[in-house]
């Protein structure tokens, strides 16, 4: 009898097996990024560049990483609606860690410039790799059959009738929860344009559209520290201290490392900028105003305040400024933000809602309050399929109460500003109208007058601001001023 051991492994013929591919490190890391992302509740931006040092990938092949990670999660409900038209089963059968890998491969086959075949062939071999081999013929199955259209007929194919549920269309097309599509919608009507002539169905789209972009990375250099001249990139359209970053990783930046810059988005920028270009009414003569941040995390805002109390001209009294935040782990992000921030007093770990100073203590009060931040879908692409309207009933009364404690906090002739990066008309005009209608110490300020610069950006209410991506490339950040009368 022959020995089974000089057989093993060989094909009749005596020709040896061919050795199966494995998945290449990219789209390794990217599954292993939405693993964590579905599994851990993780946050891509947190969890991707350790994935990406861990895989050894740099320069083209971690971009290349995470375009397919962010862009298969902000896709991911325009892509489940194709995968589903695809299968011969319910969505909601298919093994959850080939479903992410079918995404992955949905994304290449309709929104990137990577061939059909390698994106076939690649998205199998992670399968296989990953689960087996009968779910990698299930994937090279399904996958051939959503390279049959392209991805605005995919559209045409799986999602409602534009004319008779325009906004069910949008929420398959654009790839957002219909509930955000519906909220989104309803901003957008209170903040009507008035450099152009569009309507709010058009606009809707274009802002819709926006949130699937990859936002450019925004860079400040924070006054008295650095001059933003000594930073790589173009100048930001509004912030005299941006500029949008040409390419590359920030922290390699010599003035990010060493803290005299930063990573911010040129509308947390301008949040910062409008508390402190405002003028006062004339309070107690003192050598120094008193600034307050009252949600402070994760430092951003924080760090460019700080930097605009220590430089102000001889025209100004100083200024100083506190910061709070409650959660101990954000409480450290903001002093390692503010460290060698000379307009600092210093950071509380406190809650804003039960305050430890008393009343009129302050002259300018910042109180970005915790939010749905639906106004940063594009640089949080996760972050659109976490959220529900349940999540307003706990931040709603969190921010009326948080903007009541500020306008305690500031003294008469003092002024607050509120912000939200979600433009969402529940956490804006309704936080910001509850107050001043059980109030009758505050008033709402001009906006306008304080960043005449930016245009089309009329708020809710009037005097309030509202930025969008679409038309300011910010992120869409609303800001009401209250003014503090007696």
């Amino acid at each position: 009898m022959a020995d089974p051991r000089q057989s093993r492994g060989r094909r009749p013929g005596g020709r040896p097996p061919r050795a199966r591919k494995s998945a290449d490190p990219s789209r390794r890391a990217a599954l292993e990024v939405l693993t964590a992302v579905r599994v851990d509740d993780a946050y891509t931006n947190l969890v991707l560049p350790s994935v990406l040092r861990t895989h050894g990938l740099t320069g083209r092949d971690a971009a290349f990483t995470t375009e397919l990670v962010s862009g298969t999660l902000r896709r991911r409900a325009t892509y489940d609606a194709v995968i589903a038209a695809c299968l011969d089963r319910p969505l909601a059968k298919v093994q959850a860690k080939v479903l992410d890998a079918l995404r992955l491969g949905a994304h290449q086959l309709l929104s990137m410039r990577v061939p059909s075949h390698a994106a076939i062939s690649s998205t199998v071999d992670l399968v296989r790799d990953a689960v087996g081999q009968g779910a990698a013929g299930f994937a090279n199955a399904v996958l051939r059959r959503v390279c049959e259209e392209d991805l605005a007929g995919w559209v045409r194919r799986v999602a409602p009738d534009p004319v008779r549920d325009p906004h069910g269309f949008s929420a398959v097309a654009h790839s957002h929860p219909r509930w955000v599509v519906d909220a989104l919608g309803e901003a957008l009507a209170r903040s009507p344009r008035t450099e152009v002539a569009t309507t709010t169905a058009d606009e809707l789209q274009a802002l819709l559209a926006a949130d699937n972009e990859a936002p450019a990375v925004c860079l400040v250099a924070r006054p008295g520290r650095v001059d933003r001249a000594e930073l790589p990139g173009t100048p930001t359209l509004f912030s005299p201290y941006g500029v949008v970053l040409d390419g590359g990783d920030p922290g390699e930046v010599p003035a990010v490392a060493q803290g005299r810059a930063g990573v911010q988005d040129e509308g947390s920028q301008l949040v910062a900028l409008a508390l402190a270009r405002v003028g006062l009414e004339p309070g107690p003569e003192v050598a120094e105003e008193r600034w307050l941040d009252l949600c402070a995390g994760p430092g951003g805002k924080s760090a460019l305040l700080a930097a605009l109390a220590a430089t102000r001209d001889g025209s100004a009294p100083g200024a100083r400024l506190l910061s709070v935040e409650r959660q101990p782990h954000r409480a450290r992000l903001v002093r390692r933000a503010l460290d060698g921030a000379d307009g600092s007093l210093g950071v509380v770990t406190a809650d804003g809602t039960q305050p430890a100073w008393p009343a009129g203590s302050f002259d300018r009060v910042q109180v970005d309050v915790p939010c749905t931040g639906l106004g940063a879908l594009r640089r949080r692409p996760e972050s659109r399929w976490r959220r529900s309207p349940e999540d307003l009933e706990a931040l709603v009364p969190l921010q009326r109460a948080l903007l009541d404690r500020a306008v305690d906090a500031v003294r008469p002739g003092g002024v607050v500003l509120y912000s939200t990066c979600s433009p969402v008309l529940a956490e804006t005009a309704d936080v910001v109208s509850s107050v001043l209608a059980e109030r009758d110490d505050v008033r709402l300020g001009d906006l306008s007058l304080v960043l005449p610069e930016v245009t089309d950006a009329a708020g809710p209410l009037p005097g309030t601001m509202q930025l969008w991506p679409h038309r300011h490339r910010t992120d869409a950040m609303f800001m009401a001023l209250l003014e503090r009368t007696s």
